[in-house]
């Protein structure tokens, strides 16, 4: 990335930044922000969420943001009508807006968490509200030293397998001393059998359904 274009991406971060935080200098553009974040977040819903997470650091106010959103998520997952009116793109900006103000109302929310929400409405982005959730709370268990674990098996694993999956991972060079695993177990019977372990960016197979598929193109190039 040149200088200019770095430039340009610090100025329109902190504009929107300052407007999460004082609803008065809310501008029509997304602040991606030059203060320190523990990841690195892509997408609209990345942006949004890094917004949102600088804006929270600057007023000490991370936990109390990522508290109201969990709440937020779990009224949207509840509510089919409410998701279908964040979602429809005939309803104008301004009715939404006043729609999610009067939702907000009804629960003691922090004020960036408002301002932010009101931001989304003006900004035609409330459709993507669960998305930018989740990305916050990618960027706060980061901060946390989190590491999400999400281990694929044929059947559900017990305790002792996830535990022991999570021992090898722990004493691996994979993970630091200073991060956490949260472990997840997600079945899927075409794998067949075996495991499939996924954390960051990384993905270790060691599914019956990978090695029967390298072994049929072993023998397909033999042929």
């Amino acid at each position: 990335m040149d200088s200019a274009t770095r430039k340009f991406r610090w100025n329109v971060l902190r504009r929107e930044q300052d407007a999460i935080i004082n609803p008065r200098l809310r501008q029509h553009t997304l602040d991606l922000t030059t203060f320190d974040v523990p990841a690195v977040l892509h997408g609209i819903e990345g942006r949004y969420a890094t917004a949102l997470y600088t804006a929270a650091a600057k007023k000490s106010a991370l936990d109390a943001v990522e508290a109201d959103l969990q709440q937020v998520k779990r009224i949207v997952e509840k509510d089919s009508k409410l998701r279908e009116y964040l979602q429809n793109p005939t309803i104008n900006r301004i009715e939404k807006k006043s729609g999610v103000q009067q939702l907000l109302s009804a629960g003691k929310y922090n004020e960036l968490t408002k301002n932010f929400f009101d931001t989304l409405a003006e900004n035609g982005r409330l459709y993507d509200t669960v998305k930018i959730i989740n990305s916050y709370g990618s960027l706060m268990s980061a901060g946390r030293g989190e590491v999400q674990v999400t281990i694929t098996s044929a059947k559900e694993l017990d305790a002792k397998d996830v535990a022991k999956v999570k021992g090898f991972l722990a004493k691996s060079n994979f993970i630091t001393a200073k991060q956490t695993l949260i472990v997840s177990n997600k079945v899927n019977p075409t794998i067949l059998g075996g495991l499939v372990v996924e954390f960051g960016d990384k993905t270790i197979d060691l599914s019956v359904s990978s090695k029967i598929n390298k072994l049929n193109q072993l023998l397909h190039e033999a042929i």
